[in-house]
């Protein structure tokens, strides 16, 4: 409801018009299993979708981590805007940082992904740490640490700054040692295609270099036939020489979820200029990975 909040005010001021607020009930926010049972992809998307294919929402918003690789029929991604912070970050007791948890801490999370690659760095820096799958919202998670049950949780910074609320981070993740999930700190507005009208007017919010990156990072999530809830980390970054963009760089991570083994590799490209060519970088890498054998390592694989 708050990213949505952001979006509809940006409506506004780009159209003139009156935005209302409303709320759907995702299956994802209902259910109390974790992503790894539910199998996360649409879980956060598909009701949304149904209300837009129904005409009973003009547009719908949509954290883009959550969508599925394929874009349904009849609907159109019509803007992404631009990305908010990507990381992943810590918040724990005491305001302690990844670094300095105590031997046996015990991490919340609901993602395998962060699960992998928290475990691996674990492993490889000689730090003793358990990973506990939680569900629940910011308060819920946040109030595992506050009532002593676990020591930190793990969430994603973008949705902390949206609601207010980075001052209750210890500790930023760095991307090198935790692989934001694709399309992680960005937002997607989905209308319906024949609302040409609608789609054009919020093609004014879309951020094409946010809008490249995430075509890449998704890309490669496709190519890996890997679901919204697979240990598989992604982060397209540009690189400039000076003053100039000139290079698209892509890391792609996946990993067993106790971290005992990873796979992760980079590439880079020129800065797309089409939504194909970000696409091809993604694919590029995913078929690297799958040659270092990252298949092996997703689990039930998304079809």
């Amino acid at each position: 409801m708050a990213q949505s909040g952001l979006v509809a005010e940006a409506v506004r001021e780009v159209t003139g018009r009156a935005v209302e607020l409303i709320e759907i009930t995702t299956y994802g926010d209902t259910s109390k299993e974790h992503l790894a049972q539910i199998g996360g992809t649409g879980v956060f998307v598909t009701a949304l979708r149904e209300a837009l294919l129904r005409g009973e929402v003009d547009f719908a918003v949509h954290s883009l981590k959550d969508l599925p690789t394929a874009q349904p029929e009849g609907l159109v991604l019509a803007a992404v805007p631009e990305r908010e912070d990507p990381r992943d970050v810590l918040v724990a007791r005491d305001g302690l940082t990844f670094a300095q948890l105590p031997p046996g801490a015990r991490v919340g999370t609901g993602s395998p992904r962060r699960m992998a690659q928290l475990n691996a760095y674990a492993r490889s820096h000689g730090i003793d740490i358990e990973t506990v799958p939680i569900r629940g919202n910011v308060d819920t998670r946040i109030g595992f640490v506050r009532s002593g049950e676990l020591d930190a949780v793990v969430l994603a910074a973008a949705g902390l700054s949206r609601l207010g609320r980075t001052g209750e981070v210890t500790d930023f993740l760095s991307v090198d040692t935790v692989l934001p999930a694709p399309g992680q700190g960005a937002l997607a507005i989905e209308c319906a295609a024949t609302s040409t009208d609608l789609a054009a007017a919020l093609a004014e919010l879309d951020d094409p270099y946010t809008r490249a990156a995430v075509t890449a990072e998704r890309a490669l999530l496709a190519a890996l036939e890997a679901g919204c809830s697979a240990p598989v980390g992604a982060l397209a970054d540009l690189l400039a020489d000076g003053q100039t963009v000139n290079e698209l760089r892509l890391r792609g991570v996946v990993g067993s979820t106790d971290g005992s083994a990873l796979v992760q590799l980079s590439t880079t490209g020129p800065v797309p200029t089409s939504h194909d060519d970000a696409a091809a970088l993604g694919r590029e890498l995913a078929a690297e990975m799958l040659a270092k054998g990252a298949a092996g390592l997703m689990g039930e694989r998304a079809l």
